[in-house]
């Protein structure tokens, strides 16, 4: 290894600098061609001997679109009646721009299928760095009633305005919403971060691990797909929640009793 970096510190040196004189030039990409060729092979050593060496990693258990997942929702923030047939829950963060990208998608799902339809928001944390101050501040938002209008000027003024999701720029949005100063301060510093890791936990036992992360019904579709993609399953679960509710369900507690209650309470 130390014949690598030593390697590439000197091909980093011979590609620093411009040269006029060309065969200088030629015999310098000779000599990194070389270099190349040296460290491919030893890397390719390192690797072989690795893959003797050491038994390979299981792989991760990911959940699946044809299983059902228990994912709680309660006190979680939503768009869309407080009960509905189906339950869309995103799993997100700030610092993701496919979850930025998919907000219209979700948008038009609303409108497509009104009532039929709420949406759920739980924090999972991929770049904590970044994204744990704006998950605080969206959590403090909502103990005042200001969730959804937080979310909005966060992708907006904070997200999509260079990136800006400092302490700083979340107590100006505050500001900006006519929140109680203290009491969003108190909140971030305080109770926000159990529920944060609290989102965190229940979507990563079901197989979460990526941004976004939907779970619809409880049936699992990830990244910021096409919107004929969540129409697939919505229709389906449409469907099955229609059937159950003529045999007897209520909508009121479809979701608590159907996936909440019968699904699987970690990934398989």
């Amino acid at each position: 290894m130390k014949g690598l970096a030593i390697a590439a510190i000197t091909l980093g040196l011979a590609l620093a600098g411009c040269e006029a004189n060309t065969s200088n030039v030629t015999n310098k990409l000779d000599e990194i061609a070389k270099r190349l060729d040296s460290i491919d092979k030893k890397l390719d050593q390192v690797q072989r001997g690795a893959a003797r060496g050491q038994a390979r990693r299981p792989a991760r258990a990911r959940p699946s679109a044809d299983k059902v997942y228990s994912v709680p929702i309660e006190g979680a923030p939503s768009v869309g009646p407080e009960h509905a047939k189906v339950t869309i829950v995103k799993g997100f963060e700030f610092a993701c721009p496919y979850c930025d990208r998919v907000r219209p998608t979700l948008d038009q799902l609303r409108k497509d299928y009104g009532d039929d339809v709420k949406i759920v928001y739980k924090h999972l944390l991929v770049h904590p760095q970044v994204a744990t101050t704006p998950a605080y501040a969206a959590c403090a938002a909502h103990k005042q009633g200001k969730y959804k209008e937080m979310e909005k000027l966060i992708w907006e003024k904070g997200f999509r305005a260079g990136r800006n999701l400092s302490r700083d720029n979340m107590e100006k949005l505050a500001t900006e919403l006519g929140l109680d100063q203290d009491r969003f301060k108190t909140d971030m510093d305080g109770s926000c971060k159990a529920v944060v890791q609290k989102d965190q936990s229940e979507l990563r036992r079901v197989g979460a691990g990526g941004t976004p992360a939907f779970f619809i019904n409880g049936r699992f579709l990830s990244g910021a797909q096409p919107i004929h993609n969540f129409k697939k399953l919505i229709d389906e679960e449409l469907k099955k929640a229609n059937k159950a509710i003529a045999g007897g369900a209520t909508v009121n507690d479809y979701y608590a009793k159907q996936v909440v209650a019968k699904g699987l309470k970690k990934v398989q």
